[in-house]
């Protein structure tokens, strides 16, 4: 009788679990279509055309496209080195304030996520008034150059600097995510006393145990660069998303392409990336 009661107990724990599974097929399937059929519909939309039918000459001109491969050079070194920058200051500073002051954590939380509440067009001309007023109130010094040199065409580090402050609140959640996994200071304390100095133990104790999100954090990064289109356009720059912006005003078609090419492409490295961490973490 025990036997049978504990059978039932048993039984009646795992009946949910089929349930559970329905739902969870459900939710994604439902998350597939809302996702697929808008893109599935722009994809129809680029290969086909009334009167001509199927073709794919859409894809066909993205490589000949005057300004395509430029633009997106451009965005994929925008991208990279706004990575580098923001990882090199968030990243000390958060540990510097985690190990040091602990009590400042609240205000330089607030600090990074500011950029979240100024809209950007108030960012962008904020920037374009400094831009204006540095350029005639430096010309007699020597930081004139520098301040033309950070925006040339070629390679604008002004949108750098202004991607950088634009995308801080999306790393420090990120790295804070991260860093919140770990006892730091264990760990920089146990480095330390075995001798390592402070510039091994960022680069061999505390990024390694912050792989997953220092990943997080370039992906968000790469996404925002490549998609980000106010700053660039209102200041006068033509990277990724101003070209597609540009070109779809007399070719629809190429630009649906380009835009589905460059979801592809940022899909692609993100699942790259996470087999890359799920082996890691397998091992």
């Amino acid at each position: 009788m025990a036997a049978l009661t504990g059978l039932e107990r048993v039984s009646g724990a795992d009946t949910p679990r089929p349930r559970r599974a329905w739902w969870r097929g459900a939710v994604f399937l439902l998350a597939g279509i809302y996702f697929l059929v808008p893109l599935g519909t722009a994809f129809w939309y680029t290969i086909y055309t009334p009167g001509a039918g199927v073709s794919l000459s859409a894809y066909g001109e993205l490589l000949t496209a005057d300004g395509f491969v430029r633009s997106l050079s451009l965005s994929l070194g925008l991208a990279l080195a706004t990575i580098a920058v923001v990882l090199l200051l968030a990243l000390p500073a958060m540990l510097a304030v985690r190990l040091f002051a602990p009590r400042l954590r609240p205000v330089m939380e607030v600090l990074c996520t500011l950029p979240l509440v100024v809209p950007p067009i108030t960012f962008m001309a904020g920037i374009g008034t400094a831009l204006r007023g540095g350029t005639d109130l430096l010309a007699p010094t020597p930081f004139w150059a520098t301040l033309i040199a950070i925006q040339d065409p070629g390679f604008p580090l002004v949108l750098v600097l202004a991607y950088v402050v634009l995308v801080l609140p999306f790393v420090y959640r990120s790295l804070d995510a991260g860093l919140r996994t770990m006892d730091v200071r264990t760990l920089v304390e146990a480095a330390r006393n075995l001798g390592a100095s402070w510039p091994y133990v960022l680069a061999r104790v505390i990024v390694p145990n912050l792989r997953s999100a220092l990943a997080s954090a370039s992906f968000l990064t790469l996404a925002l660069v490549l998609g980000e289109y106010t700053v660039a356009s209102l200041l006068g720059y033509q990277p990724f998303a101003v070209w597609i912006v540009t070109v779809s005003g007399s070719k629809g078609q190429l630009s649906v392409a380009v835009s589905i090419l460059s979801l592809l492409l940022i899909w692609l490295l993100l699942l790259a990336v996470s087999t890359v961490f799920g082996k890691e973490k397998g091992k």
